[in-house]
């Protein structure tokens, strides 16, 4: 074989195998890419359950408090600001996750309140649809924790894949960037002060 055979030969098998790498790297990111908006699709069902529980608890407890109108407003107000936000893995920022978080801190913070108000009415807290009702809602928070957690195990997983390297060129050269993970809200570290009077 001539020198210039062996040359190209050589050029032709180094191009093969960083096509292959470049394949097998673009596919593995593509898989986990998939993986991690999976999970937030997962996230954001697991909040649309909530909101969608919301409405049924705070008639039940509306038709035992009447009197308790700020309070039905805020749920209401909550929920629909919750309503408002979605979030796409395409456009995922640190300040829409922030947006979406308050929104649902914010919710939170109003079903806490609902729950307090029910405190207050021990004929409520024996109605069977509140009671039932109370259980799917904490079945329902439950599930967005794991959700959440499964979400930021995607994230993790896939962010570390764009960041190794050699992954991290052809993620450059494809439009893979890191995605957001869920954080705990602001103050999420003090117990919250519950006040039955």
């Amino acid at each position: 074989m001539k020198k210039s055979n062996i040359i190209l030969l050589v050029i032709a098998i180094v191009i093969v195998i960083i096509c292959f790498s470049g394949f097998s790297t673009y596919n593995g990111l593509v898989d986990k890419q998939e993986t991690a908006t999976t999970a937030l699709a997962d996230v954001q069902a697991t909040y649309q359950r909530r909101a969608d529980l919301i409405p049924n608890l705070a008639k039940t407890v509306q038709a035992y408090a009447k009197h308790e109108k700020e309070t039905f407003e805020a749920v209401t107000k909550a929920r629909a600001s919750v309503g408002q936000i979605k979030l796409d893995a395409g456009s995922l920022t640190p300040e829409k996750m922030k947006q979406f978080e308050q929104a649902q801190g914010q919710l939170s913070e109003a079903l806490g309140k609902l729950m307090v108000v029910a405190e207050r009415y021990p004929e409520l807290k024996a109605n069977e649809n509140f009671h039932s009702l109370q259980i799917q809602l904490e079945g329902t928070e439950n599930r967005i924790n794991e959700a959440r957690q499964k979400y930021n195990a995607a994230v993790q997983d896939y962010n570390q894949s764009v960041r190794r390297f050699p992954n991290v060129i052809f993620a450059g050269m494809f439009g893979f960037n890191r995605m957001e993970k869920f954080e705990a809200s602001a103050g999420a570290e003090k117990a919250p002060e519950l006040n039955f009077n």
